[in-house]
């Protein structure tokens, strides 16, 4: 739920970090968050992510807006190595809806610790939205 800073400007959001456990998780949280007053809820998608933070661009929202990420370590290994590999091979198993050589690549340069986790994705949605969104890990 969103809280009014103290001088009633910020929108501040807490993602509770020690509660997610899985990628659905994350959405779960995120839905309770800013799906509340609409009659769908975002799937686990970081296109879905990416468009449900254009909200809260200066057209739509007076002042900032900030998550909080509590626990966040907590949330770093959950969506780490072992969370992002299994979201890559579920994408593989759809090679009609994915690029399959680009998920390949991914999960390749994931395997041998190049590429990016699930968390580290996820942030870089967020850093997409600055200064409109601040993303502070806690």
């Amino acid at each position: 739920m969103a809280e009014e800073s103290r001088n009633g400007s910020a929108h501040v959001f807490r993602i509770e970090g020690a509660r997610i456990d899985t990628i659905e998780d994350l959405y779960a949280q995120l839905n309770t968050l800013l799906m509340q007053e609409e009659d769908w809820e975002l799937g686990a998608s970081l296109d879905a992510l990416n468009d449900v933070l254009y909200r809260f661009n200066p057209k739509n929202v007076v002042g900032p807006t900030v998550f909080v990420w509590a626990d966040h370590g907590h949330s770093r290994e959950a969506l780490g190595r072992a969370a992002t590999a299994r979201w890559l091979e579920e994408k593989l198993r759809h090679p009609d809806s994915f690029d399959v050589q680009t998920i390949r690549a991914q999960r390749d340069a994931l395997m041998s610790g190049e590429g990016k986790t699930y968390f580290e994705i996820v942030l870089e949605v967020f850093a997409e939205h600055a200064p409109d969104v601040r993303l502070e890990l806690d």
